[in-house]
């Protein structure tokens, strides 16, 4: 899996928006006019996804349907995963240092992240 550009990530956020479900790319340009992009701007976008494997298209009858073949929730774990090895050689103390440090955590935050933690523990996922 690779990175999407963001205009590419809206896209797809478009489509998980729509149930992950085949969707017919007049749908997707209703839920993407707030971006001011034109038809052929979308249809750009998802001819790129199609071909790096994000999305299948059918056609049925006159009109295309797209279907992400990436999960909302595979694609977020992969680009979280990048994101914390590229930014901070995969130390999450590091990450959570680097917000502490910015005063951009909580005081809830940090006891959601601690309940967030021991919940894992418990299920004997960390």
């Amino acid at each position: 899996m690779k990175r999407l550009p963001d205009t590419e990530l809206e896209v797809m956020k478009a489509l998980w928006a729509l149930g992950g479900r085949a969707a017919a790319r007049s749908e997707l340009e209703t839920a993407l006019d707030g971006k001011g992009w034109a038809a052929n701007t979308v249809n750009t976008y998802l001819t790129r996804l199609a071909e790096k494997g994000f999305v299948s298209c059918a056609k049925q009858g006159r009109s295309n349907y797209y279907t992400p073949l990436i999960s909302q929730a595979d694609y977020l774990a992969f680009e979280s995963r990048a994101t914390l090895d590229r930014l901070f050689g995969s130390s999450l103390k590091g990450f959570v240092a680097a917000l502490a440090g910015s005063g951009r955590l909580k005081g809830s935050e940090l006891e959601e992240l601690q309940d967030y933690l021991e919940e894992l523990k418990a299920r004997g996922e960390g």
